[in-house]
């Protein structure tokens, strides 16, 4: 048999690619990455990033599927780990048939599933946020306004939107039902006020604060975020209240991102990503707390012991340029690291010269990511208006007859 730590992945991620899997190397640990996508796998090989026998193909959003693959491959895995939101319930799952360290597969679902994730919470006495499960139009009466429209198990805000009249709701599920006929969509009461998140990591029984998030978004209706501002910590209240319902969810082990809106009446939940914080979020935060977050969580599906945090980081920002609407990509600066004034700033295209940009009113429309570390807020703030000005992808209009093949 052969003992490999084992990864379920649909597509190639920032997270993945350029922080777990080199963590595992510098462990000198045995890799299979499981995938339901080998081909977009491939050109990590093409990339010496993995060898071609660590890809497996298998349909990994079926927990018995990625089983019957390790068996006749005669895989004994070491640990069964996944970064993938779609993922984190068939991971657990394996890891679970194996006797493996891992996140129970119903605080996984709970995490995933918005509609459930609402439920929980409301049973538990945490929060009595008004939320109704729809799937035809007749259901779209008497519906408190304005609401937010979402998918029930969506990731990156895709097809989330705020309805503020009948009009604006009936458009937006009709919209998704024309192209999801049938699929159930969550409305959700709205909630005013900033945008936050909480990182935690836990081995099961601890469960910490890594940092928290101040998520800054573009005008409604859609729900983009345009950059970010991390603080070590949130006030302690509102910690607690966030913690708890986390508990509430079952979400305890590994790594876990969650989203909440600072309202007149507290912390409120929008949603919980049972992993690693995206969108090289993660890297930043490692950064700021100068800790090994991507040996912190692989060490934890080995059974190690949840490390100990750092207790103060640097001033940390994300700034995102994202498309102000559909075009052809004409200018990607190369990506770089620089430093400046003090800062250290990583620059990452998201695009090619040539790409078609669709624009599509959620975190897809990112076109590149400006992350950074500096001595003071002040210092960065500046450090990084001006790099965004010199490392803008510059985006080309389409011409009538490509809007016309649209």
């Amino acid at each position: 048999m052969k003992e490999r730590f084992v990864i379920l992945a649909h597509v190639p991620t920032d997270s993945v690619t350029a922080g777990f899997i080199p963590a595992l190397r510098q462990r000198q640990l045995p890799l299979l990455v499981v995938t339901d996508q080998p081909e977009r796998h491939q050109a990590l090989v093409e990339q010496a990033i993995l060898a071609p026998d660590e890809i497996l193909p298998a349909d990994v959003f079926n927990p018995l599927a990625v089983l019957n693959a390790l068996a006749q491959q005669q895989v004994t895995p070491l640990a069964v780990f996944s970064n993938s939101d779609h993922l984190q319930s068939a991971a657990a799952i394996v890891a679970g048939y194996y006797g493996l360290p891992g996140k129970p597969w119903q605080a996984c679902l709970r995490a995933k599933n918005k509609l459930m994730m609402r439920q929980t919470i409301q049973a538990a006495g945490l929060d009595t946020l008004w939320f109704r499960c729809v799937s035809q139009p007749q259901q779209l009466a008497e519906v408190p306004l304005p609401c937010v429209v979402k998918p029930i198990e969506g990731v990156a805000s895709e097809h989330v939107s705020l309805a503020r009249s009948p009009q604006e709701l009936e458009r937006a599920c009709h919209d998704y039902w024309q192209q999801h006929p049938g699929t159930p969509l969550l409305l959700e009461e709205y909630l005013a006020g900033p945008l936050h998140t909480l990182e935690t990591l836990g081995d099961g029984e601890r469960l910490e604060v890594m940092g928290s998030f101040e998520t800054f978004l573009s005008e409604p209706p859609a729900f983009i975020e345009l950059g970010q501002r991390l603080l070590r910590h949130a006030a302690p209240e509102i910690e607690q209240r966030i913690l708890e319902q986390l508990r509430a969810l079952g979400v305890g082990f590994g790594s876990c991102h969650t989203e909440f809106v600072l309202t007149e009446q507290g912390p409120r939940l929008i949603e919980v990503n049972y992993r690693n914080i995206g969108d090289q979020s993660d890297f930043l935060l490692a950064q700021a707390l100068g800790f090994e977050l991507f040996q912190a969580v692989i060490g934890l599906y080995l059974g190690e012991p949840l490390p100990a945090l750092p207790e103060t980081a640097a001033s940390a920002r994300i700034h995102c340029q994202t498309a102000e609407r559909s075009g052809t990509v004409v200018r990607v600066p190369e990506a770089r690291r620089i430093e400046r004034n003090g800062c250290a700033v990583e620059f990452a295209p998201l695009c090619r010269q040539g790409d078609r940009i669709e624009q599509q009113h959620s975190n897809r429309d990112y076109l590149s990511i400006l992350r950074g570390t500096g001595p003071s807020e002040a210092v960065l703030i500046d450090t990084l208006n001006q790099l965004a000005d010199e490392l803008a992808i510059g985006l080309a209009p389409l011409t009538n007859g490509q809007e016309a093949a649209a």
